[in-house]
């Protein structure tokens, strides 16, 4: 019996589809041809990123516009807005610092934001401590009221507050500024560690106690170290909040003298952009973006030195 010869795959050599003289074309692929797929997936990672990229450039660019608006001369601001300055005006800074009371204005700010952030973490991170730790009666009462305190219009306790500060003595002082400022950071402060300190494991605690220690001495040697990531994180937030705060220091911090020496930074860029004795100077205009740079300085420091923390903290609870 003659077995049937085999059939072999021909094509002409120009023919795509020939794979040769004894081979077999490959069967079509379900997929999206590859010049497609690699077109969709760059578009799709192309989108976020070109968005990014614009994000950065509005961020970004007025900065750089500020710096060198800081080195120029007034004429040169006016004359040429978006140019380099002839010869950079370095002067400047220490004329902001001196003669624009910048200096003055920059101490108050980091008396005040220091003490307000110091204050805010020990208190929030003892009553956390407690709501997440202790059940007793009126525990959960006490941590819904922390909840509406984030919800409360800080516009709505302005009139109040002002009545409130002026009966204790606290108008135009930096203590009055501390204390407020620490009473609207607790709400978000209380919230951000209870979630936190719930994630810690209770051994370590209850090891504490069997060796002897009490409520205080377990709180600060062992379960506040613990919480370190946290309290980077919502110290991180809090020194961002009341370094730029405005609102508060506008009502509450009203002048005291004609040099404005009670004043926080946000108020004496403010005055400094508004009053017309600065004008007699020919880098007037240069000495507040002086000041607009002196006061982002310690913001990004911040934000840089501490970036990493952040993103521990606000992962570490969700990790544990």
């Amino acid at each position: 019996m003659t077995s049937l010869p085999t059939p072999t795959a021909t094509g002409s050599p120009g023919d795509p589809g020939a794979s040769g003289a004894s081979g077999a074309s490959a069967p079509p692929s379900p997929h999206l041809p590859a010049p497609a797929f690699r077109g969709a997936r760059l578009l799709g990672d192309g989108i976020p990123q070109l968005f990014l990229v614009a994000w950065a450039l509005l961020v970004i660019l007025p900065m750089a516009w500020v710096l060198i608006s800081s080195l120029k001369t007034n004429k040169e601001i006016y004359d040429s807005p978006f140019g380099l300055p002839a010869t950079p005006q370095f002067t400047t800074y220490v004329e902001a610092w001196q003669t624009a009371n910048i200096g003055r204005f920059f101490l108050n700010t980091v008396i005040v934001v220091v003490c307000g952030v110091f204050f805010t973490l020990l208190l929030s991170s003892m009553a956390a401590y407690v709501l997440a730790r202790y059940a007793f009666p009126g525990s959960r009462f006490i941590y819904y009221l922390f909840l509406v305190g984030m919800t409360f219009p800080l516009f709505l306790a302005i009139v109040p507050l002002t009545k409130v500060t002026q009966n204790l003595g606290l108008q135009q002082t930096l203590p009055g500024l501390v204390i407020v400022y620490v009473a609207f950071s607790l709400p978000f402060s209380v919230f951000f560690l209870t979630a936190f300190f719930q994630s810690l494991p209770n051994e370590l605690a209850e090891s504490a106690f069997i060796d002897g220690a009490g409520h205080f001495r377990t709180f600060f040697s062992i379960m506040l170290p613990l919480a370190k990531p946290g309290l980077i994180s919502i110290g991180v937030f809090n020194f961002l909040g009341q370094w730029n705060q405005y609102l508060l220091p506008l009502v509450l911090n009203t002048p005291k003298d004609n040099e404005r020496s009670n004043f926080l930074l946000t108020q004496g860029l403010a005055d400094l952009a508004l009053r017309t004795r600065y004008e007699s100077s020919s880098t007037s205009l240069a000495q507040m973006f002086a000041g607009l740079v002196i006061a982002m300085i310690p913001v990004l420091v911040v934000y840089v030195v501490f970036q990493r923390r952040v993103e521990e903290g606000l992962t570490a609870g969700a990790l544990k």
